[in-house]
């Protein structure tokens, strides 16, 4: 035997697949990720104007919601509850004193408003006025509004239209 030490050469690495590798898993987890929508409110805005509206509105066609910062509801600067809401949106849309077509509902919440219960509001909105659409279709049609053709939720959306206005968030925490 010889004391002769023998020098290997070092062993290489090859890195030629590491590509093709780290390719496949940049594939695979921009396949297998869901990407989280932001939600929020589904809301028409209506086209810009630069010029201030001149039309006057009777106040009497107004039903004014408010949401201070206290998260009170005011209604008409009641106290109310979010479940009057529809039933109170009803007898103001569908009464003798003013046309459907010409009632509005302004809301108007504070800065220090919670969202949960802002969207509690105007979803409580939203179902008074599903729930008069569901109504009118009824009457009219003899079926529910999700079931008619969209000409006739058309109709129905054109005699009783969804007119929520809102103001700017104000500082309302006096009230």
């Amino acid at each position: 035997m010889s004391d002769k030490k023998t020098r290997r050469g070092s062993t290489a690495v090859n890195a030629g697949s590491m590509a093709d590798i780290a390719f496949l898993l940049l594939i695979f987890f921009l396949v297998t990720t869901t990407i989280q929508e932001d939600k929020g409110l589904l809301v028409r805005l209506p086209i810009w104007d630069s010029k201030p509206i001149s039309q006057p509105l009777d106040e009497n066609n107004v039903l004014t919601v408010i949401v201070n910062s206290k998260d009170l509801l005011l209604i008409e600067n009641k106290p109310a509850t979010i479940e009057s809401i529809p039933t109170l949106l009803a007898n103001h849309v569908i009464s003798p004193l003013r046309k459907p077509t010409n009632a509005v509902v302004s809301l108007t919440h504070d800065r220090g408003t919670s969202y949960a219960k802002y969207l509690a509001v105007y979803d409580a909105l939203k179902l008074g006025y599903r729930n008069m659409w569901n109504e009118a279709a009824k009457r009219k049609f003899g079926k529910a509004f999700d079931m008619l053709e969209v000409a006739d939720q058309r109709r129905i959306k054109d005699a009783l239209p969804m007119v929520i206005s809102e103001a700017e968030p104000s500082d309302l925490a006096s009230l």
